[in-house]
């Protein structure tokens, strides 16, 4: 069985008895890890697209930690948690963004946290509509790097 909690922010939670998988749109940028990796959990066909009931949990946890941005997060049920990062690195995208993994804390000017995580997907081309993460504007306006 399946259940939809909906929480503060744009995070919203997908629980089974096994699993609590969290997506936040805000952070998406559309990679595809997940509707590849397990269209039986996630399938944007569906209401609600994902279904944490549908896969065995390794599968899941495995296509969940190939999510590039961190939009996809889960909890196991018996309390174990995404495993905590070691060396944070930053992978440049052609075209694309800066993949960052590791310890990740995000602050704005005034020390407030906008981002705590292992995953982020950072905007790179500078025009991105929710700084300093990307939304694929890059696409949009053909952003060449060097």
């Amino acid at each position: 069985m399946s259940l939809i909690l909906k929480m503060a922010g744009t995070r919203k939670y997908y629980k089974s008895d096994k699993i609590t998988i969290s997506f936040d749109p805000k952070l998406c940028i559309h990679a595809g890890e997940c509707v590849r990796g397990i269209p039986e959990v996630f399938d944007v066909r569906k209401r609600p697209w994902i279904n944490p009931s549908g896969a065995d949990i390794e599968k899941i946890v495995d296509v969940i930690e190939r999510c590039p941005s961190g939009a996809l997060q889960y909890e196991l049920r018996d309390g174990g948690k995404e495993p905590v990062a070691g060396e944070t690195t930053i992978t440049v995208v052609p075209r694309g963004p800066l993949y960052v993994h590791g310890n990740i804390v995000i602050e704005d000017k005034a020390g407030n946290i906008l981002y705590k995580g292992t995953r982020a997907a950072l905007c790179r081309c500078g025009q991105s509509r929710n700084m300093p993460f990307c939304d694929e504007t890059h696409r949009k306006i053909k952003f060449e790097s060097k």
